[in-house]
């Protein structure tokens, strides 16, 4: 639940309080669409190019060596080289840092970071956390530009800068979450203005860990050029998101920067600076309350019992739900027991593909939009498995396909979609949308094309996830779960009939004597990932719709496949043709390596039978029909010997996902109600959620947080 707007800046001085909760009551007053910087070149005083702002006529770093300007101001000045050598195990570490640029100051941290780390064992727990806020920022093209001369001019910082370029996402508003697993780095860059971005990062109530900044990096272009990024409502932020000593480093040294920062409770100093400036500020937050211009005193609520960081933690249900949690917690070094009654994936997460597509919004309500900010945090994520799975020559957990929208059922015009960069969504000609779908009579004049989507393959990503060191499968029925003041009880039984098996192995278990065996499991906390079940283990956990779903598909002949599209479309259902993986037979009946066509899927409100129904089969066909008539005689008529799978997806009233501690709990948790969208949410949820269990700042606004709680009083309206 979120804070209270008085009590969130009751202690930011009464200068600065009236611009921060102006900022967090009104942001829709401000517009989401993101200008891209205007880059020139200069010559600097050794005769290499420099970026310089064509709006604002400043260099993006010094005209002496940009690099070490960064060393010297903002690793030197904040301490880092001494600060993060000492971080304990598991310590998170978090930097902000006020103009996001070239980067050059990210690339100098992780560099630092990368040493620090295999010079020193105890730090290989450890995470550094680096938060950057840009309203302008650089077009990929001119960044590839500037960071390449950077790999020649220091060719140590190659290897950091093109996993920088390859992650660097669309110039689109809100958070945008980079994660460099090997190295425990993760990146959020949030596009948009700075005081906005800074007032959507979320702190947990008094009863959970806090998160906080450790180190500010203020690089913004000079306060005579960019007033905006000096101004008061930014540092109300600056003072609301830190803690007594929390450092501040900025190469500039004017009047407005010193005082504002004294005024928020930081004592400042003035030490020597890089190149042609002779000073540069520093400065350590002593004093929270800020003892001149104090608001009253509030009176002081006794805090909860605090709970420790978890080393060990269960997770009920193994739908990608429970998958993507599972995997969040174990990249932050916790241990995982992931229990489910049935095999993963045997639940409505077990279609042989899911499309991954954005749900397209129109742009200036993107930045609060989540299934496009998690569409492109999970394009990201798989596409680091899929690289993780081809070191092993594993099958793709993304095939990059593309995929083609009809608008049959659509939020956004194409008007709309020009809004945003191409490399995301665009519209294609009538002809070109002809020739990549494969379709010829059908008028595609309106379509939206996303080039980064692709299908997912979900036993490729189930087993890459179980892969995990961390992560540990059990076959469990659950029937209890009891919360004490030390740790959860999962109490349950063991069907080893069934005992988690895939579908080649079930099936057969009719032949098998059942035994049951009563097991209780002992963990920290729990994490209920159970979809519409998750109620019976936890009533707190709201009422959700069971909408049934059926997938339909085919082995398609030559001659069909041919003339079928050729990529995943979107009308008023998905279809999409696929090749048969190696492990696709395990979870559903097809035959491996030969071609398949997937359509559907049906939409039964309140039914919960899984079972097969040959004429949700036809609907299907009778679905795709509609929308693209040409297919009429290409699809074949019987559709009784199709393969189908039902499963029942579990949605809010309000279509949001249910993340976060239960009311009342300390250690109790939820994920789930994710409707037909778990591949494409899940993954950012779980990271949303593992962060606010650790008391880190999650990459959704605290308002997306807000929405997402499974507490909010909108989803408890709907009769229980």
């Amino acid at each position: 639940m979120s804070q209270p707007i008085d009590s969130t800046f009751s202690n930011i001085p009464r200068r600065f309080r009236k611009q921060a909760e102006q900022v967090a009551l009104k942001p829709s007053e401000h517009p989401n669409v993101i200008t891209p910087a205007n880059i020139e070149w200069q010559t600097d005083d050794m005769g290499n190019q420099v970026p310089i702002s064509g709006k604002f006529g400043d260099a993006y770093f010094s005209h002496a060596d940009g690099l070490a300007e960064s060393r010297h101001v903002f690793l030197n000045g904040n301490q880092l080289p001494e600060r993060l050598a000492t971080l304990a195990p598991y310590q998170c570490f978090t930097i902000a840092e006020l103009g996001f640029g070239t980067g050059l100051n990210f690339i100098a941290v992780w560099y630092l970071w990368q040493k620090l780390r295999a010079a020193q064992r105890h730090l290989h727990t450890a995470r550094l956390h680096v938060i950057s806020t840009e309203l302008h920022p650089i077009p990929l093209p001119d960044l590839t530009q500037i960071l390449r001369l950077w790999a020649q001019r220091a060719p140590e910082l190659a290897k950091l800068i093109e996993p920088l370029l390859a992650n660097y996402p669309p110039l689109i508003a809100g958070c945008h979450r980079l994660n460099f697993i090997s190295d425990n780095l993760t990146l959020d860059i949030w596009l948009g203005d700075a005081t906005h971005s800074l007032s959507k990062l979320n702190k947990n109530p008094t009863d959970q860990p806090t998160p906080h900044i450790d180190a500010w990096f203020l690089d913004g272009f000079a306060p005579a050029c960019n007033e905006s990024l000096w101004a008061d409502s930014v540092f109300a932020q600056v003072q609301r998101l830190s803690q007594i000593d929390t450092t501040v480093a900025t190469y500039s040294c004017a009047g407005i920067v010193k005082r504002s920062l004294q005024d928020i409770g930081f004592e400042v100093k003035k030490i020597t600076g890089f190149g042609r400036k002779r000073e540069m500020l520093t400065a350590t937050m002593t004093n929270a309350a800020i003892a001149s211009d104090k608001l009253p005193t509030r009176p002081q609520t006794e805090p909860q019992k605090a709970v420790t960081r978890p080393t060990h933690s269960a997770v009920i249900g193994a739908g990608v739900a429970g998958l993507m949690t599972a995997w969040a917690l174990a990249n932050r070094g916790i241990k995982v027991t992931l229990l489910d009654k049935d095999a993963p994936l045997s639940g409505a997460s077990g279609n042989p593909r899911a499309l991954l597509a954005p749900k397209m919004t129109p742009i200036h309500h993107v930045d609060e939009h989540l299934h496009t900010i998690s569409y492109l945090y999970t394009s990201r994520f798989y596409r680091y498995l899929n690289e993780q799975a081809a070191i092993r020559h594993a099958p793709l957990i993304l095939e990059p396909t593309g995929a083609l929208e009809m608008l049959v059922k659509s939020n956004v015009s194409i008007d709309e979609i020009a809004d945003y960069p191409n490399a995301m969504a665009t519209t294609l000609s009538a002809n070109q949308a002809k020739t990549t779908t494969g379709l010829n009579t059908i008028d595609l004049a309106e379509n939206l094309y996303l080039p980064k989507s692709g299908l997912v393959n979900p036993q490729a990503l189930k087993n890459e996830i179980l892969r995990h060191p961390l992560i540990t499968f059990k076959a469990l029925v659950v029937t209890q779960i009891d919360e004490t003041a030390d740790n959860v009880r999962i109490n349950g039984y063991i069907d080893t009939a069934n005992n988690g098996q895939d579908n080649d192995v079930k099936n057969n278990r009719d032949n098998k004597k059942t035994d049951i065996i009563i097991e209780t499991t002992e963990a920290d906390n729990v994490i209920i990932c159970a979809a519409y079940e998750g109620r019976k283990l936890d009533s707190r956990i709201a009422h959700c719709r069971t909408i049934r779903g059926q997938l339909s598909w085919f082995s398609p002949t030559i001659k069909q496949l041919a003339e079928l599209p050729k990529i995943p479309l979107k009308y008023s259902g998905y279809c999409s043709p696929f090749i048969a993986q190696l492990g696709d037979a395990r979870l559903n009946n097809m035959i491996e390596g030969q071609a398949q066509f997937l359509l559907g899927a049906s939409f039964i409100d309140a039914d919960t039978d899984t079972r097969i129904r040959l004429e949700e089969n036809q609907q299907n066909r009778n679905k795709l029909i509609a929308d693209i008539p040409e297919l009429e005689g290409i699809l074949p008529s019987d559709t009784d010997n199709w393969q189908a799978r039902a499963g029942i997806r579990t949605q809010t009233i309000d279509y949001h996902p249910l993340v976060g501690l239960l009311t009342g709990s300390q250690r109790i948790w939820t994920l789930s109600a994710m409707g037909a969208k778990g591949y494409a949410i899940a993954p950012l949820c779980a990271e949303t959620l593992v962060d606010i269990m650790l008391g880190t700042f999650p990459p959704l606004s605290a308002n997306m947080v807000a929405k997402i709680s499974p507490n909010r009083a909108r989803v408890h309206t709907l009769r229980q």
